[in-house]
């Protein structure tokens, strides 16, 4: 399996979540969409399959520095809209394990998807 990790480097639950896999010597590719993007259909993809709500980080500075007419009436294209303009906004990290895909890091749902 080819596990692939989207995040932003400097984000300390994607730090914890490199970490977690390197220590139990599991490969992944790690793309930062904060410097490389993310491409529509991709993020489409994501909002389909996990719901917008889950995808979009509205606890972070980013959002939160939004103005107020820009969180209001949120909805999936609004959400998605968002989430290309300004990446941060996408929760992180999200793991692509082929078949499905994680968000957040939280250890036993790592353990209990890869194992």
């Amino acid at each position: 399996m080819t596990l692939t990790m989207y995040g932003i480097k400097n984000c300390d639950t994607v730090a914890k979540a490199r970490k977690w896999l390197e220590n139990r010597g599991l490969a992944y590719d790690f793309h930062d969409y904060k410097t490389a993007g993310i491409d529509r259909p991709r993020l489409e993809a994501w909002v389909a399959e996990l719901g917008w709500e889950t995808l979009l980080n509205r606890a972070g500075t980013t959002f939160r520095k939004l103005d107020e007419a820009d969180k209001q009436n949120l909805d999936a294209q609004k959400a998605i809209d968002l989430m290309l303009a300004q990446p941060s906004m996408i929760k992180r990290p999200v793991l692509d394990l082929g078949a499905r895909r994680l968000t957040g890091f939280k250890p036993e749902i790592y353990e209990a998807a890869l194992n």
